[in-house]
């Protein structure tokens, strides 16, 4: 089942790379005073200089290079003219295509002096997708990353998002598997070497719940508790987890 040869996963390490470098040019970028849509404007420049196409710009009639999601807005927000200010965290996921080939990549980004609470957060949720990658291993399941991510993250004291999982990912965005954040271990598909996961905890300060605003995109939190999110492209190979989205040591 989807399963990628090496040369395909070598294609989706140079996209995902390029994800990888863009969501350090973001951390460089974004501060207070500077807007969503100059960081959406930035990225775009980036990854077509690296010679790869933004993958979410035109998907599904997105409008942009990025995700943006401030604050209480959970995933799928649309750069804009927002000018981040200082206690702000923010959420950019962000994707690129080579050679036909995708990788995908979120973290969220603190802006100034963040509240302890709203950090501890951001903390929780990035452990929780190393928790979550540590069991993408051959001859484990799909639940099992699910459940690592939900222990840790409920046991933290915050909540896990249920409307939105993570996917598996090759010559398309989105393939057939979906990676759900919550759930029983031992459940869902068997992994096996050669297939790519996008694994993406999106965690709420607060409850699970989740709306969607007007601009039929953006996901908010419906008591306006603040949400992270945290993603890396993986493959799994016999040698354990090979998360594509991580820049060289």
């Amino acid at each position: 089942m989807e399963i990628k040869t090496p040369q395909e996963i070598e294609l989706m390490r140079v996209a995902s790379r390029v994800v990888a470098e863009t969501l350090q040019l973001l951390r460089e970028e974004a501060r207070a005073g500077v807007t969503t849509g100059e960081l959406d404007r930035a990225a775009e420049r980036y990854i077509r200089k690296a010679g790869c196409l933004p993958a979410f710009k035109g998907y599904q009639g997105f409008p942009s290079t990025l995700c943006t999601s401030v604050n209480d807005q959970v995933v799928h927000g649309i750069p804009s003219d927002y000018a981040l200010r200082d206690g702000d965290i923010l959420s950019v996921d962000v994707g690129s295509i080579y050679q036909g080939y995708y990788g995908d990549g979120a973290v969220t980004i603190l802006i100034g002096a963040v509240s302890e609470r709203h950090r501890r957060l951001a903390e929780v949720t990035e452990q929780a997708l190393y928790k979550g990658i540590a069991q993408a291993r051959p001859g484990n399941r799909i639940g099992d990353i699910s459940h690592a991510v939900q222990v840790f993250v409920e046991q933290a004291g915050f909540a896990v998002v249920r409307d939105f999982v993570g996917h598996s990912i090759g010559s398309r965005m989105h393939e057939e598997l979906q990676i759900p954040n919550y759930g029983p271990p031992n459940q869902g598909a068997v992994l096996k070497r050669g297939m790519v996961l996008a694994i993406e905890p999106m965690v709420n300060e607060f409850t699970p719940h989740v709306r969607i605003l007007p601009d039929r995109w953006t996901a908010v939190t419906v008591d306006g508790g603040y949400s992270a999110h945290f993603e890396h492209t993986v493959a799994v190979t016999t040698d354990g987890p090979d998360i594509l989205t991580r820049l060289s040591e």
